[in-house]
């Protein structure tokens, strides 16, 4: 927790006076009548942001696993393929991947009839799916290039003690390579996540209402710029902080 005194620093003084000068400048000077209106809208697109931030973080982080580990001891006819695509996924903008997922397959599934009489088809035709996939895919490319790394960094003689009284490989990766390998790349993983919340205003391009759609959708209804744009800044950063926070709390109980 940071002190009374460290507070009161000069420096520190002034930038709060310069946030509290900000924030007054912004209340008073700006337009935000057209707040109770879109607040519903912008609860909505604050809700799906988030989900889509976890699903998309949770799978690609299971994804990333079996990425990392295949380059990192799996034979060639492992470790290529996953290369090829951690380096395909990196090399290659968010944007792209989106668009050739939505409008690639999404414009190849209603010409396959047993596809559109199926009961996938009322999710197919959405474009979330095709949002979540891609930001799923674009997390685990890089996570899987770090946890490639991660597992590399882990001590060797760890493991070769545990082969050496017997242990299953299963139980030795589930209890020393595995913990140690997240243990070592939580800071990491944390940054990767808040990258990730900044990637998904890229999902309004495919007519995903999230948070970057309901700011676009009141600059066109009101002519209003720079309102939804700071609004839409402070929302997030309050969630980058949270993130942030709760990484920093979770490497602080992991034991060393």
């Amino acid at each position: 927790m940071i002190s009374i005194r460290a507070l009161m620093q000069p420096h520190r003084i002034v930038m709060m006076a310069v946030l509290l000068a900000v924030v007054i400048w912004c209340a008073v000077a700006l337009r935000w009548d057209w707040i109770p209106e879109y607040a519903p809208l912008a609860l909505e697109g604050l809700w799906r942001t988030i989900w889509i931030l976890v699903v998309t973080c949770v799978l690609g982080f299971l994804l990333a696993i079996p990425l990392g580990l295949a380059q990192a001891i799996g034979p060639w006819y492992l470790s290529a393929p996953a290369g090829v695509f951690c380096t395909v996924i990196r090399g290659t903008p968010l944007l792209l991947q989106i668009w050739l997922l939505y409008y690639g397959l999404g414009s190849l599934f209603p010409q396959i009839p047993w596809i559109r009489g199926s009961e996938l088809w009322p999710y197919l035709r959405q474009a979330w799916p095709y949002a979540v996939l891609a930001l799923t895919l674009s997390y685990a490319g890089y996570e899987g290039e770090v946890m490639r790394g991660a597992f590399s960094s882990v001590n060797k003689g760890q493991l070769e003690a545990a082969n050496a009284f017997g242990m299953p490989r299963f139980t030795m990766f589930r209890r020393i390579w595995l913990p140690q390998a997240i243990r070592n790349v939580l800071p990491t993983l944390g940054g990767e996540t808040i990258l990730q919340l900044k990637a998904t205003p890229l999902v309004a391009t495919i007519t995903v209402v999230e948070l970057y759609a309901v700011s676009s959708r009141v600059r066109s209804d009101t002519f209003i710029v720079y309102e939804p744009l700071i609004l839409l800044a402070v929302f997030y950063m309050i969630i980058a902080g949270i993130i942030a926070l709760m990484f920093r709390r979770f490497e602080n109980r992991v034991p060393g």
